[in-house]
Formats: C-alpha cells, structure tokens, sequence
C-alpha cells in the first residue's frame, strides 16, 4: 500500500490515521508524507509497486490536484494499471458528486468522500489487493537466464481501465 497527500497538502494527520488504520487491518504500508510532487510519487510507486495507491487529501484542494495526479499514473506503462483511490476534503466548497464522478472517469478507482466511516474503504482496499494477488498468482513468468522472473503489472486486474495496462 502507498499512502500520500497530493502536492499541496501539507497535512498530516490524516496519514497518519490511515497509516494506522491500513496496519491495523495487515497491510503494508508505506508513507509518502505530505506535500508530495508527483514526480517523487510516481518513482516511489514504480520501486514498490503497491498493490493500491492511497491518496489522502485535506486542504480542499484533492481534486485539482488529484486529476493531474491520476492523469501522470494513467500515462505512466508501469502504473496504469496500479489502482488507486483518493478520499477526504477535496474541495473547498464541499462535497460534489460530479466532480468526484470526473475523477472516477479520469482513473481512480474510488473516491471517498469526508466521512468517519471507514467500512467501504477498507472493504475496496480488501477486495483490490485480494483481486490483485490472486491475479499476481495466476499470471504466468518469464524464463531467463536467471531464473524465473514473475511479471508486475497484468491484464485483467481491477478496476476496468487496467486492461490497458501492460
């Protein structure tokens, strides 16, 4: 799991209760931090490649950033398939259902609004990472000279727009 905020974000409390809150359910995470540029983000997620990209926002600025965050992984051959979901206060005028739907279109596989509930977001990231180690399991390897080297990133993974990874 990688956690960060997007790039204008200098909050980090909210990282830290997802650290917690991702740990605390058996998963692995690594915190990015705050104040993120996507360029660090997108080279931390290539050297780890997590099995969900988690985008914490509270300034009210997630959407902005977070549709150019989304649209450099979507661009990026070894993380388009990488899910990733973003949630908090994305915007400064409140909750917006067809801007949050804008970026469910632009690649997220979620958005999750400003809530203590944290029931569907575990439920998502559970299912994900199920979905993605299972088909981790079952893609098949690449025979070198060195042994047997299984391939990262796969057809078929969750959501839908991973198909176009590869």
């Amino acid at each position: 799991m990688l956690l960060s905020s997007v790039s204008s974000d200098a909050h980090t409390w909210n990282l830290v209760f997802l650290q917690l809150l991702l740990e605390e359910n058996g998963y692995d995470v690594v915190n990015l931090g705050a104040c993120v540029p996507d360029e660090l983000l997108l080279a931390e997620a290539r050297a780890h490649a997590p099995d969900v990209i988690v985008i914490s926002s509270v300034n009210g600025h997630g959407r902005a950033d977070g549709r150019r965050l989304i649209g450099a992984l979507r661009a990026d051959p070894m993380l388009r398939g990488v899910p990733a979901v973003i949630g908090g206060k994305l915007g400064v005028a409140g909750a917006d259902d067809a801007a949050d739907a804008e970026l469910l279109d632009a690649g997220f596989a979620a958005v999750f609004p400003d809530s203590p509930d944290t029931g569907p977001f575990l439920h998502l990231v559970d299912t994900v990472c199920t979905a993605r180690r299972a088909a981790r399991a079952a893609v098949p390897v690449a025979r070198t000279g060195h042994g047997v080297i299984p391939s990262r990133f796969g057809n078929g993974l969750l959501p839908a727009y991973a198909a176009d990874a590869s």
